[in-house]
């Protein structure tokens, strides 16, 4: 094993303690402005601990975060649409990312690079047409186009993912499965995807944190106060706070702390699972 200088470890030692600090700093920043209860109006100094502990502001926006709507309507909201939409990125685009890895068929590289182009345009450009088509279908102001809209977005990620997976899969362990009497679903249910679960569970992860955290789009869809997630609250309370509005900015940090209490535990629950089937496969099972 190389040896390394003490400089260089020193110099790696400083470059990994600069990037830290530039993660937590803005986390610290939420957190001891949730807990700051001296706050009126926005900060107006810097500090690196709150003036006044107080947990007002958690019990505020646990109450109604966002207008006259309790904070279990949010995020029954924001995870009924999440989950849903990750789900359905997942189901719908696992056939087609086996079927890119493993078969050869006319137009195969002009859909990947159509589906790349759509993952690479930005959400914007697709408002217009997303607006006309799910107004036709009378389910714009649902729950279910906001399902379906970040479920669209958040497809041909998973896709590449799950298509990258497929073909890290050796063809010989599924030709095997065929030379036992299984058939192609067989094969596929069985084989293929136990072995794939950890990219597929990668990328519907992402797929959730992607519908969990978007609000832009949301506000182009939603009209009733009972359909917003919490993303599209804590927007709403920064736009508030910027056009005069007398929230303490306590809220938004108490929210926005809450908000990723969900993240950090489905995180925390996969994790070992995740990094394990990575480093060492499912074949160990």
């Amino acid at each position: 094993m190389r040896k390394i200088s003490f400089l260089r470890q020193l110099a790696t030692q400083i470059s990994l303690a600069l990037v830290g600090l530039f993660v937590m700093l803005p986390i610290w920043g939420m957190i001891r402005l949730a807990f700051d209860g001296s706050l009126k109006g926005r900060p107006t100094e810097f500090r690196l601990l709150p003036k006044v502990w107080s947990f007002d502001a958690f019990m505020k926006v646990l109450d109604r975060p966002y207008q006259s709507v309790d904070f279990q309507v949010l995020l029954k909201n924001s995870l009924l649409v999440s989950a849903s939409a990750a789900l359905i990125a997942i189901l719908l685009g696992m056939s087609l990312a086996y079927a890119f890895a493993r078969f050869r068929f006319p137009a195969r590289q002009s859909g990947l690079f159509a589906l790349l182009l759509t993952a690479v345009l930005p959400p914007v450009a697709f408002m217009t047409p997303l607006y006309i088509i799910l107004s036709l279908l009378h389910i714009r102001t649902t729950l279910l186009a906001l399902i379906v809209t970040y479920a669209t977005f958040a497809m041909p990620f998973c896709i590449w993912n799950m298509r990258a997976a497929f073909q890290a899969i050796p063809k010989e362990i599924e030709e095997a499965a065929f030379l036992d009497g299984a058939n192609d679903l067989t094969s596929f249910l069985l084989v293929t995807l136990p072995l794939a679960l950890p990219s597929i569970a990668v990328a519907g992860l992402i797929a959730f944190l992607m519908a969990y955290s978007e609000f832009t789009i949301g506000w182009l869809f939603v009209e009733k106060a009972d359909t917003v997630t919490l993303a599209m609250s804590i927007y709403a309370i920064v736009q508030t706070q910027y056009s005069g509005g007398a929230q303490p900015w306590s809220y938004l940090g108490s929210l926005a702390i809450i908000m990723s209490i969900p993240v950090v535990i489905i995180f925390l629950i996969f994790q070992r699972t995740l990094l394990e089937r990575m480093m060492f496969g499912s074949t160990s099972d």
